[in-house]
């Protein structure tokens, strides 16, 4: 059972086919992990694979794959800019787990209330997510201090036939993915350094929010430990400071 393969196939294919697609390091220990959970018949082996790369303007792209039988599939996969691209971060959180489907897509901006900001960024993008409301209906209550860190064109949903992820939720990530690339491709780099400083602040900010906050350390601790966890956190998923630290 590997519901979320296929998407990151094609994220991986897409990408190659509009960038210049190079390797991020992923630090040693990283790169795979696997557990082994349940008792008896209900064992099963929970396998963590990481992918990293890096483009011309993407600073770190990266994706989490977690598969642990038919209760349990997760990919999670998110785009960093560089620090001198004003762009928005791309980020896919799809899980599967014995409750049922959590689908969360969004271009999450670095400046969410700025006008500006939301016509260059989120305005282009409001038709795609319309597209996919009827069928992809907002999924129910969400913390209220994660919103200001989520675009009006978040897609937040809790399909609960498998079916569904397989067509519209595929298709919904497709569509976001290459309007993604569409921003990029004509991102121009920022040079004045306040804008360069509020980007920087912009994305610490939303890092250490995720990085405090993440849904799946509670999983990976039971099934990993908690230093694994942590320093799989910090040191790959959400690591921003670690760089800025290594380069300062």
């Amino acid at each position: 059972m590997t519901l979320y393969q296929p998407f990151l196939d094609y994220a991986i294919d897409y990408m190659k086919s509009r960038s210049q697609l190079d390797s991020y390091p992923i630090p040693s220990g990283f790169e795979s992990k696997e557990a082994v959970t349940g008792k008896g018949k209900n064992q099963v082996t929970v396998t963590t694979t990481s992918y990293g790369f890096q483009t011309a303007k993407l600073r770190q792209i990266r994706a989490a794959h977690v598969r642990g039988g038919k209760a349990l599939q997760v990919l999670n996969f998110v785009i960093f800019p560089r620090l001198n691209y004003d762009l928005p971060f791309f980020g896919a959180d799809l899980v599967t787990l014995p409750g049922g489907h959590l689908i969360a897509l969004d271009m999450q901006p670095l400046f969410r209330d700025e006008a500006e900001y939301q016509a260059k960024y989120t305005e282009p993008i409001l038709p795609i997510f319309q597209n996919y409301q009827k069928d992809l209906p907002w999924g129910g209550d969400f913390p209220a201090e994660a919103s200001q860190f989520f675009s009006p064109a978040f897609l937040w949903t809790r399909p609960s036939d498998t079916a569904i992820v397989e067509n519209k939720v595929f298709a919904a990530f497709k569509d976001y993915l290459k309007a993604y690339f569409d921003f990029v491709e004509s991102a121009e780099p920022v040079e004045d350094s306040q804008s360069l400083e509020a980007i920087e602040q912009a994305q610490l900010r939303y890092l250490r929010y995720r990085a405090e906050k993440d849904p799946a350390r509670g999983m990976f601790k039971r099934f990993y430990g908690e230093e694994w966890t942590e320093e799989y956190i910090h040191g790959f998923l959400f690591n921003l400071e670690r760089e800025l630290l290594s380069i300062h």
